[in-house]
């Protein structure tokens, strides 16, 4: 995991081909707190309105 997944998150043409264990990794690395409810991972962060709420499809994150 590296700037890769970050540039691939904000060009946002590849929603699905990101590993959800990478996306998770980069959400904490950038001062994400994550709580899990189900299959849900709910990432919020200070200063920051909106919640993340991503789920895993098989080994990758799943597109929306």
């Amino acid at each position: 995991m590296g700037a890769s997944v970050l540039v691939r998150v904000l060009k946002g043409t590849s929603d699905a081909g990101i590993r959800f264990h990478d996306l998770c990794t980069l959400l904490r690395r950038l001062g994400f707190t994550e709580r899990v409810k189900g299959s849900h991972h709910i990432f919020t962060r200070d200063g920051i309105d909106e919640i993340l709420n991503v789920q895993p499809k098989g080994t990758m994150a799943k597109p929306y």
